[in-house]
């Protein structure tokens, strides 16, 4: 592949994506559009960015114009551009609506109207809902639970919809709770970190049970370039093994910190809607020859020192 672009590339998950594409790809051209919100920043793009290689465009992926210039003659599409937490979802739900479904399906429009070869688009776990017992596959029914959940799959439902009326393939997948450096101090893990960073109490939802899996941003991107490799079409979950409670998580990073859980923790009142349970199978990626690398537990003193060091730029 000559040409790969790639929507949200400056953000948490989309910079690490960019960073192994460029290393897996070593001949191809990678065009990044990033809007620069507060979740985005050209500095997480600073190994890659000034190479000749690299061109980077700040813009909207609901902005159609942008595409006609920068779509041409492009091989791969990438769709990662989203707003992704939760808590504000429930908050501003149109505005996640706006981005995460009609923003996806400007890109998808285009993408087909330019004809590009691959697209790829990152979707979320939690389009499943709730899973109490057991995991999700990729042929069971959907069934989201908050607005975040819901416009990723109304984008997934327009993406099927399209495989039909354009006869186009599309990749989707379906990631868990991913972690790493740059992630903004919104979620648990940066946030658990940044709070004890500041010598503050972590806030807790609910009563702390809730269970998640956490897969590292460096797993999930290397999952996309396989996927690139090996298929053009499908839908994948791409996850861990372990599952933690989020108590679990804050007393580790509590510990980690030598700081007493009992007096660092706070519990707070919950979402007004806040899933138990996400587990979903990855036996169908793993078919291609990928799993995990990483282990949160292993990776937590690394991710604690970057954000030492770089906590500063959260400040707004």
């Amino acid at each position: 592949m000559k040409k790969i672009f790639v929507t949200g590339g400056a953000g948490f998950i989309g910079s690490h994506i960019c960073e192994e594409l460029f290393k897996s790809f070593k001949n191809s051209k990678i065009i990044i559009l990033d809007k620069l919100t507060y979740a985005g920043k050209k500095k997480y793009l600073e190994t890659i960015i000034n190479s000749k290689r690299v061109t980077f465009v700040k813009g909207d992926i609901r902005n159609y114009s942008i595409y006609s210039k920068y779509l041409k003659n492009v091989d791969v599409a990438i769709n990662v551009a989203a707003e992704s937490h939760v808590d504000n979802s429930f908050k501003s739900p149109l505005s996640f609506t706006s981005t995460n479904t009609l923003g996806a399906h400007v890109f998808l429009l285009n993408c087909i109207q330019q004809k590009v070869k691959k697209i790829l688009h990152i979707s979320s776990d939690e389009v499943y809902g709730e899973k109490i017992r057991g995991k999700c596959f990729e042929n069971q029914n959907i069934n989201p639970t908050n607005p975040y959940s819901a416009s990723k799959a109304a984008a997934e439902v327009i993406i099927n919809s399209h495989k039909y009326a354009y006869k186009k393939d599309i990749i989707t997948i379906r990631g868990n709770n991913v972690y790493g450096i740059r992630q903004f101090p919104e979620k648990l893990i940066p946030r658990c970190i940044t709070s004890l960073i500041k010598n503050k109490k972590i806030p807790i939802h609910g009563n702390g049970r809730n269970l998640r899996y956490y897969l590292s941003a460096k797993d999930f991107a290397r999952a996309v370039v396989i996927l690139l490799k090996k298929t053009s079409r499908g839908i994948y979950n791409v996850g861990s093994e372990k599952e933690y409670k989020n108590i679990e998580i804050a007393k580790k990073i509590c510990a980690l910190f030598n700081k007493d859980p009992e007096k660092y923790i706070e519990f707070v009142k919950d979402r007004p809607y806040n899933d138990m349970r996400y587990s979903v199978s990855t036996k169908k990626i793993r078919s291609l020859g990928w799993k995990p690398k990483d282990k949160l537990i292993d990776d937590l003193p690394k991710i604690i020192n970057w954000y030492k060091e770089n906590y500063k730029i959260f400040k707004n």
